[in-house]
């Protein structure tokens, strides 16, 4: 029993799961940033940001649904298309917001750019933190918990015709 109960890791509270979220995306980030840098100088930077995103995008994924949700350690095929999806949303939000930049300001400083872009970042994040936490990783009870029996009200005089195959539970003692 106690080796069951070690296995079943407790999904973490908000807080502590965005804090973990901002650790393991932030981490991830950080080697990401580097990493395009260094594949930049031996391919065009279009195809090692694509790579690059790609490959940490798998990596944060598992560190998510390891770490920051207690999802446990095998992710799926459909958490990973769903992260995927997430992380897109993102990436078109901070594109989006710097198109409107350059639309409204004809030469932004490095400044607003590094404003409008790390807040940007920062509501994208914020989403997709919910939607990881409320949907790609949500721990939804009809999946772990174990069928009920169906519970069929009965009097005292019983019932003739109840059907067959349903558990009855009567209680009048």
């Amino acid at each position: 029993m106690a080796a069951a109960q070690r296995k079943q890791q407790v999904a973490p509270g908000a807080l502590n799961a965005f804090a973990r979220f901002v650790l393991c995306g932030g981490g991830v980030g950080l080697a990401s940033s580097f990493t395009v840098v260094a594949l930049a100088s031996w391919m065009p930077w279009v195809l090692a940001n694509a790579l690059v995103t790609a490959a940490s995008t798998l990596v944060a994924t598992v560190l998510h649904a390891r770490f920051t949700f207690g999802a446990g350690r095998h992710v799926t095929l459909r958490q990973h298309a769903q992260s995927a999806g997430s992380a897109a949303a993102a990436y078109a939000v901070t594109c989006v917001a710097m198109c409107v930049l350059h639309q409204l300001v004809v030469a932004p400083s490095a400044l607003v750019e590094q404003v409008v872009y790390l807040s940007a970042s920062a509501l994208a994040g914020v989403a997709r933190f919910a939607v990881l936490r409320f949907v790609v990783f949500a721990r939804h009870l009809s999946r772990t918990a174990t069928p009920s029996p169906t519970v069929v009200p009965c009097s005292p005089m019983g019932r003739a015709s109840q059907a067959a195959g349903s558990a009855v539970l009567c209680r009048t003692a």
